[in-house]
């Protein structure tokens, strides 16, 4: 059961080490730190995550090949336009597409939905917009949500979720995550999948299941 994401200091405001901590409280057995390496001792595992921003798919092929990201257990890419999107889920390296709520409708389509099942390349569902945003800018992020968890039952491509946490205090249990996924109608079996799939990507050699 993995956090796909969360910021700890610098980039956050609480360590690496309490950050850790605090998740293995709220039920997680591992969590994905942004640009911070492993912790040792007990408690959670902590994989490290490498964020691409890009403006192109060749920009993305750029970075792929820097060392911080072929370091990296767990490669995002910041989601954008339609043809971005596409072409940049037929990366090898990239394994996670992540800030779909910040998209236009429609710019991960059932073309990119069955190229992200075909690689096992799975689309983050994060927590911030559920839980920092209001009114109409909230409503359009429950409705790319609802979009995406249609795609993925048609098209079968895996779904990580992250708190997105920069702190302890923005940190979810398990069930908090359950009762947010279900404003936008993920079923419990499906944030279990969701939250269990990180696991999967990194240990590619287990088959990720395609319908449709």
């Amino acid at each position: 059961i993995t956090d796909a994401s969360v910021r700890p200091y610098p980039a956050g405001d609480s360590s690496l080490a309490r950050m850790a901590a605090e998740a293995a409280e709220l039920g997680f057995d591992s969590i994905v730190a942004i640009g911070e390496g492993a912790l040792p001792g007990r408690g959670p595992a902590v994989l490290r995550g490498a964020v691409i921003g890009a403006a192109s798919h060749k920009e993305v092929i750029r970075q792929v090949r820097e060392p911080a990201v072929r370091r990296a257990d767990v490669v995002f890419v910041n989601a954008g336009d339609i043809s971005f999107n596409r072409a940049v889920v037929s990366v090898k390296e990239v394994q996670v597409l992540r800030n779909i709520h910040t998209t236009r409708k429609n710019a991960f389509d059932h073309v990119a939905a069955r190229s992200a099942a075909e690689r096992g390349v799975a689309v983050d569902i994060s927590m911030v917009p559920l839980i920092q945003y209001r009114g109409t800018k909230r409503q359009r992020a429950l409705q790319r949500y609802e979009d995406i968890l249609l795609l993925h039952r048609r098209y079968g491509f895996p779904l990580t979720i992250s708190s997105g946490a920069c702190s302890i205090l923005e940190q979810r249990s398990v069930r908090e995550i359950r009762g947010l996924c279900a404003l936008f109608g993920m079923t419990g079996v499906e944030v279990s999948e969701a939250l269990a799939s990180v696991g999967r990507l990194i240990e590619p050699e287990q088959p990720v299941r395609v319908v449709g």
